[in-house]
């Protein structure tokens, strides 16, 4: 268990670090936007580039863990939405609210750290998920999230401008490049190649303090009081029912005769295990939903993970 420890923290440490840098002053709340740019915009999707490229299609696109994963994801969409939608919590607060416990901060942590701790043989399956939850995951819970305010017409609208933020996510498109580049055996120009690199190995730690940065930020623009009972339930559903789900329907795939090997599995369980995606928080900013009920579920989950994420990986490996 120790062992674990020693590995997962650098990785909390330095979200703490971003953190703690916001919250003193060391980095202005303006800052915040542009660190973010860079990760998302150029440090992730050069890491991305550089796994999907040594990664085969069939690890990327395996139908099992496929079916394993949006059902998981589904599931605890439907779950978190049923529990928690009641008095002042309508579609919107519920749906985004069930977004942040389903899908795990996987593109700024769970990539560089499985990679870590498991191996570069777990990023296709990573990878995978990563596709899932940008495209069908909150796809779903945004246009479940218009329903309070003119129905389906509006449902269909969200639907669609998801699916366009979506495809502007770089990170997809990234790894989409790095499997054509695996599939035809293409060399990049040297020079390319040197500076995709350096900023790949500039995504984890620039990540990792971006996380903290937007989560002081977040708690810094939060300035309502809410009960626990407010976001409590998607505490708990994020780091213990969704990896639960992942298990569970994971086994009940290789009863059904499904190939699923103990590797993949353990890697898709430790990301359900992960926590919640910061970037939830910008979803929830931008479609009008309680931001500081999703901020919250966030700062919990990932002060959290360092114990629990550290638990379920002594369980599973």
């Amino acid at each position: 268990m120790l062992d674990v420890f020693f590995v997962t923290f650098p990785f909390f440490f330095l979200v703490f670090a971003g953190y703690f840098a916001v919250s003193k002053g060391l980095l202005t709340v303006s800052a915040v936007p542009g660190l973010n740019s860079f990760v998302l915009y150029f440090a992730l999707p050069c890491m991305c580039f550089r796994f999907g490229s040594d990664t085969s299609v069939a690890k990327i696109l395996d139908p099992v863990v496929f079916g394993v994963y949006l059902a998981s994801a589904l599931i605890t969409v439907f779950v978190c939405i049923v529990i928690t939608k009641r008095g002042q919590i309508g579609w919107s607060d519920a749906s985004l609210g069930a977004l942040v416990a389903a899908w795990p901060n996987t593109g700024f942590m769970g990539v560089p750290m499985l990679a870590t701790l498991l191996g570069t043989a777990s990023v296709g399956p990573v990878m995978l998920t990563m596709l899932i939850d940008v495209f069908v995951t909150s796809t779903l819970c945004v246009g479940l999230s218009r329903l309070d305010s003119s129905g389906l017409d509006s449902m269909g609208r969200a639907f669609r401008q998801a699916l366009t933020r979506a495809a502007s996510n770089p990170m997809p498109w990234a790894i989409l490049f790095g499997i054509l580049v695996s599939v035809f055996d293409l060399e990049l120009w040297m020079p390319v190649d040197k500076t995709i690199n350096m900023l790949a190995d500039a995504a984890t730690p620039a990540a990792l303090f971006t996380i903290g940065a937007m989560l002081a930020r977040s708690k810094m623009n939060s300035t309502s009081r809410m009960p626990a009972s407010y976001y409590l339930p998607g505490v708990m559903i994020k780091l213990f029912i969704h990896p639960l789900l992942l298990w569970s329907i994971g086994m009940h795939a290789r009863f059904l005769g499904l190939s699923i090997d103990t590797f993949t599995l353990t890697t898709i369980v430790l990301l359900g295990a992960l926590p919640s995606a910061s970037n939830v928080s910008l979803l929830a900013e931008r479609f009008k939903a309680d931001s500081g009920r999703i901020a919250q579920i966030i700062l919990l989950t990932t002060t959290a993970a360092f114990f629990t994420f550290s638990v379920a990986v002594a369980i599973m490996t």
